[in-house]
């Protein structure tokens, strides 16, 4: 049986998978304990509800004997740091360049679900896409699809780390596969580029200064230290990801809806400075990125037009001086003001 599944599994799309138990990790409540009375989740405070399902996999559904923990590659084909030279250019997330994976990866998983359900017909089967209370990547590792590097995403030796992960728990009882270990040894080159130094220590995650945490999930005005430090960078970051040497052995994605969008490489700033919540929606409609919303959105475009170092500029982030969201005028005053300390 777990053979036929890992069979269909990867004809339907999928890269890798692995299956594990779902209390294999006995570890996690304290560690997601840790993380939360630090404080280093920061707003996102859907990480603290519900912490007995997330941390803990068995009591999310007691009656699954199984988590079958599935990967599909997105590795770009271009390099995704290339765009931090062009400061007049908006810097998207390689997975935020096209279609939602959310919906992409669950249609799969969905497949294959229903494919064991054939096979099993007293089976049942949840799948989970970053949406649940699941902590995907510790399960992942235990499933043996790789391991949590030092900057805490998903590594394989046989993927790099760019992949989705997608789990299906069921209650067929399936044979487990053997946890992977790190393989990451004293290469430091994710903790290195990082240029908030989100990174504490190696395997930890300060999110507070993470800009993908900053640009996706802060609400309000982002701190002034850090504003300086997002660069061009509107939409996630992936400096920690493309620098990892394990990116040599990456699988290129099978799914053209995940390939990058034109024009979303490498935005003008000044078109993105001028979007309404109307042509916001239209323009990222089917997107990740219509999730944070046109505001928060724009106040990311207004902190990279005052990195850009381009007087030019001013004129196209002035306008959002008096945008009724507190978050973008403000952000409008920092940029003009930053830009203007650039002029001779």
């Amino acid at each position: 049986m777990k053979a036929r599944l890992v069979s269909f599994a990867t004809e339907a799309g999928f890269a890798k998978v692995g299956i594990c138990r779902p209390d294999v990790l006995p570890e996690l409540p304290d560690r997601l304990a840790a993380f939360v009375d630090e404080g280093m989740h920061g707003q996102m405070g859907w990480m603290a509800e519900r912490m007995h399902w997330r941390a803990n996999p068995a009591a999310l559904w007691p009656e699954a004997k199984s988590v079958i923990m599935l990967a599909e590659p997105y590795t770009p084909e271009h390099d995704p740091l290339a765009v931090l030279q062009e400061p007049d250019r908006a810097a998207i997330s390689v997975y935020a360049q096209n279609k939602d994976y959310h919906d992409i990866v669950k249609k799969r998983l969905k497949k294959v679900g229903r494919w064991l359900i054939e096979q099993v017909p007293d089976a049942q089967i949840k799948v989970f896409v970053d949406t649940a209370p699941v902590m995907e990547k510790p399960l992942a590792q235990a499933a043996g699809l790789g391991w949590q590097g030092k900057h805490t995403n998903l590594l394989s030796r046989d993927l790099g780390n760019w992949f989705f992960l997608g789990a299906i728990f069921t209650t067929v009882d399936l044979e487990p596969d053997e946890t992977d270990v790190s393989h990451c040894g004293s290469c430091t080159a994710c903790l290195d580029i990082c240029p908030t130094g989100a990174f504490p220590a190696p395997y930890r995650l300060d999110a507070r200064r993470c800009i993908s945490y900053l640009t996706i999930e802060h609400k309000g005005p982002v701190d002034l230290e850090l504003r300086a430090r997002m660069g061009n960078r509107i939409y996630g970051c992936d400096d920690c990801l493309a620098v990892c040497p394990w990116n040599k052995f990456a699988k290129s994605g099978r799914d053209a809806r995940l390939a990058a969008r034109d024009d979303l490489l490498a935005p003008p700033l000044a078109e993105l400075a001028t979007l309404d919540d109307a042509v916001f929606r239209a323009r990222f409609s089917g997107s990740p990125i219509k999730r944070i919303g046109r505001d928060r959105f724009v106040r990311n475009v207004a902190y990279a037009i005052g990195n850009s170092g381009d007087p030019a500029l001013i004129a196209a982030v002035s306008p959002l001086v008096d945008d009724p969201d507190p978050a973008v005028a403000d952000a409008a005053r920092w940029a003009i003001l930053r830009l203007k300390e650039t002029q001779p």
